[in-house]
């Protein structure tokens, strides 16, 4: 991405996303505060650093990626998995397992956007109640081991999916399947990715324009939807 810069104006913590370019940096500087990430994702807009040792870079891409929350597509395989009870999943039980796992799993090691810093925002966002993991367990002898989970930020009907990973196969997109079908039953509106890869895309996500994101974002942020204490999700939802 591009190295150039605007700064954040100082009569608001953003200046308006619409304005960036394709790249979409919007901002530089800020703090990782409960406060500036919320007002970030009611407006669209997202941090990812460089490293801890550069300035904050807060963005909004042109296109942005989405998956419709009735437009999942998971496979016959995936389908056998999710209703054969290989694997347990839970809602916000390991927060730090899973923030660590997006952070450091596999093909990860040497690094991601995901500083310290950025690892310990979300663990203050989750402390909030803003921020949500999905773990996904393997149970061998009767011993739970963490297979491979996400996390995301919640607000209003808005779930912006931060990052995934697995350490077992299929164990993220169950991950996945799981955060829709919670979502669906929550009356969740909204789901972002951020950005299109051939992986989201070959599960359902599809690209906006951004001021078409951004219409849908003013839409839903204020909205009372809540997470909710534990997942709702049932086996006829697969």
């Amino acid at each position: 991405m591009s190295r150039s810069r605007q700064s954040v104006r100082p009569e608001s913590r953003f200046p308006e996303p619409r304005n960036a370019d394709r790249e979409g940096l919007v901002a530089v500087g800020g703090r990782l505060d409960t406060d500036w990430l919320i007002d970030a994702y009611r407006h669209g807009i997202f941090p990812w650093p460089l490293s801890d040792d550069e300035p904050l870079l807060w963005w909004s891409p042109d296109p942005r990626a989405v998956i419709p929350l009735g437009g999942l597509r998971l496979s016959r395989r995936l389908r056998r998995t999710l209703r054969g009870g290989k694997f347990a999943v839970t809602a916000n039980e390991d927060f730090a397992g899973v923030l660590r796992g997006c952070a450091t799993g596999p093909g990860r090691e040497e690094g991601t956007w995901l500083t310290p810093s950025m690892r310990g925002a979300y663990q203050r966002m989750h402390r909030a109640g803003y921020a949500h993991s999905i773990e996904v367990w393997a149970c061998p002898q009767g011993q739970r081991e963490l297979a491979g989970g996400l996390y995301g930020v919640a607000v209003g009907a808005l779930f912006a999916a931060e990052s995934m990973f697995r350490y077992q196969r299929d164990a993220s997109k169950v991950a996945l399947a799981w955060l829709v079908a919670h979502l669906n039953r929550r009356g969740y509106r909204l789901l972002d990715i951020q950005q299109h890869t051939p992986h989201t895309g070959s599960l359902g996500a599809v690209e906006l324009t951004r001021d078409a994101y951004l219409d849908q974002v003013a839409a839903v942020v204020d909205d009372p939807v809540t997470f909710g204490d534990r997942l709702e999700v049932d086996p006829s939802d697969f």
